[in-house]
């Protein structure tokens, strides 16, 4: 009966050995920061609460607020609304050609580019997405796999570029003792990169500080970029927060665009978003933009562009957007 018993343990031992769970290893992420603040909120019961970790419209109330436009935009679709399948892989034609027209038709330089066909454009889920594919783009085709990012910059900034097979490495941006933009330093570290090195850069509201260069410091860093020939990404997710109004926070783009016009720059790309301007955190609306050197390049660029976006399957916006 011993024997028997003993035999029977041994048995369920080595099974549960055997059929351990493969993911039995594996150990509990720690919380996102941002998120994690929504979760204290959520579960804070003072009634005269107030989240600052989102940057998501709410009400007097605190509730969540769609704006009207949207609200109209969607009666629309509701009416005009007539296919749900496929869009191509870049996303929906209508929705590229009118964010083309509202990033690069409000200024003579953008225009060139869009005549000379200069812009490739596809749908990217909200501005992560759309970073996710440029990192990806930039892994496979460019030579320099290195990032300068500034420091301090979003947290997933860094884990969206690495996750796309690059690094990174930061470049000097906030002076903590004057709460200001340490020009100098970022400068400085900008003229150390060496020739190719990816350079990103928020375009406005600079997260997490909303310190941003002004206009002429702006022209300082890009003849740094344009000298040392480094390759610069534009995040805009907050277009709109800087000035109040969404065509004037695109003045820094307007000098990159007359950089890129004017034969001082071959290339840059662009990340944005609709997330938090137009209140779209859920449908996760933004785009991405790679400015070419000329209309057979951006044939050839927007054929490997839809080749990485593919496995992806991010774009399944609707063509009514």
């Amino acid at each position: 009966m011993l024997r028997t018993t003993f035999k029977t343990t041994s048995a369920l031992s080595l099974a549960a050995r055997r059929y351990q769970s493969v993911w039995a290893n594996v150990k509990k992420a720690p919380a996102d920061k941002i998120l994690g603040l929504t979760t204290l909120y959520n579960a804070d019961e003072n009634p005269n609460k107030i989240n600052l970790g989102v940057g998501a419209y709410r009400d007097n109330s605190g509730k969540p607020w769609i704006l009207p436009s949207v609200k109209s935009a969607e009666e629309v679709l509701s009416k005009t609304e007539v296919s749900k399948e496929y869009v191509p892989i870049v996303g929906s034609p209508k929705f590229n050609e009118l964010i083309k027209k509202v990033l690069y038709g409000n200024d003579p330089n953008g225009q060139k580019l869009l005549a000379d066909e200069r812009v490739v454009t596809a749908q990217g889920i909200s501005g992560t997405g759309s970073l996710r594919v440029i990192g990806e783009f930039i892994r496979t085709f460019h030579n320099v796999k290195n990032v300068l990012v500034p420091k301090p910059t979003w947290a997933n900034h860094i884990a969206i570029l690495e996750k796309s097979g690059l690094t990174t490495e930061t470049y000097t941006y906030y002076d903590y003792a004057t709460n200001s933009l340490d020009e100098a330093g970022l400068l400085a570290d900008l003229n150390k990169a060496a020739p190719g090195t990816v350079v990103l850069l928020h375009a406005c509201c600079h997260n997490p500080t909303g310190v941003d260069p002004e206009l002429e410091q702006w022209d300082k860093i890009l003849n740094v970029i344009t000298e040392k020939k480094l390759l610069p990404v534009l995040d805009m997710a907050y277009q709109g927060f800087r000035s109040g109004n969404p065509i004037d926070d695109l003045a820094i783009l307007f000098k990159f665009s007359e950089a890129a016009a004017t034969g001082k720059l071959d290339n840059f790309l662009l990340s944005q978003s609709f997330a938090k301007n137009m209140g779209l955190y859920g449908e996760r609306v933004g785009s991405l933009s790679i400015i070419t050197s000329g209309s057979e390049e951006s044939v050839r660029v927007k054929s490997q562009l839809e080749k990485v976006i593919r496995p992806f399957h991010l774009l399944s916006m609707v063509e009514g957007c």
